[in-house]
């Protein structure tokens, strides 16, 4: 579904990723390591197209995209749940999920319902506004608000910072039930390994803006995948 080949991104005069070679795979999620500072978010801004990549390829659906802006890579099929989730404080619960409407055709312009099934705390908050929602509730808000954008690939930064545990738990089962969907490729960058661990089909573990490993579940043990990301 989505991979980049030799994808290198610089800030000013610094190199912050170097030649990154990655796929994730529909109905699968493949989960990206690794300690602060590696690059981990700066890999998916490159994906998402909010910081332009200085070379190589990302290719969706085995198409080679140029160097889109974020706004046309979500017309692609590119949704992000943000670290810090970047909901609109001002907005009602509601007035946040249909700021997805922006990249759906006027005819899909409904939120389904199973955004209110999966999370039933924004139908009770709809018109809530976003700023008065805890961390928790407004982490929800932000994955609902990206899968009502019907993506073909979601990418989501670091969603337990900073969550109480029982939401964690409520996101991860969401995360599992995407992947089973089947027709959506998962991009988790967590810090939290049990949960990364828990949910991922495939690792790559970052170390100063390179891949140091990667590798499916099956061929990683959790000790292995550890002792690879505390180097």
């Amino acid at each position: 579904m989505l991979e980049t080949r030799g994808l290198t991104l610089h800030y000013g005069g610094s190199q912050i990723l170097h030649g990154i070679d990655f796929a994730a795979k529909a109905g699968e999620v493949t989960c990206i390591l690794g300690t602060n500072g590696v690059g981990k978010t700066s890999f998916l801004k490159a994906l998402a197209g909010t910081h332009p990549r200085s070379g190589g390829e990302v290719v969706l659906d085995g198409e080679s995209l140029g160097r889109l802006r974020p706004q046309d890579m979500a017309r692609r099929g590119v949704a992000v749940v943000p670290q810090g989730r970047m909901i609109f404080p001002l907005l009602t619960v509601r007035e946040n999920l249909e700021t997805a409407f922006a990249v759906l055709p006027r005819g899909q312009h409904r939120i389904p319902a199973e955004i209110y099934d999966l999370f039933p705390v924004l139908r009770d908050m709809t018109q809530r506004r976003g700023g008065d929602l805890s961390g928790g509730q407004q982490q929800q808000l932000a994955i609902a608000r990206a899968m009502i954008m019907r993506p073909k690939v979601m990418l989501l930064d670091e969603p337990t910072e900073g969550i109480q545990p029982n939401i964690i738990q409520q996101i991860g089962r969401v995360i599992d039930y995407l992947r089973s969907r089947g027709d959506m490729a998962i991009v988790l960058v967590e810090q939290y390994f049990d949960f990364a661990y828990g949910l991922a089909d495939q690792f790559y573990v970052l170390r100063r803006g390179a891949v140091a490993a990667e590798g499916r579940k099956d061929s990683l043990s959790r000790e292995e995948l550890r002792a690879q990301v505390s180097v």
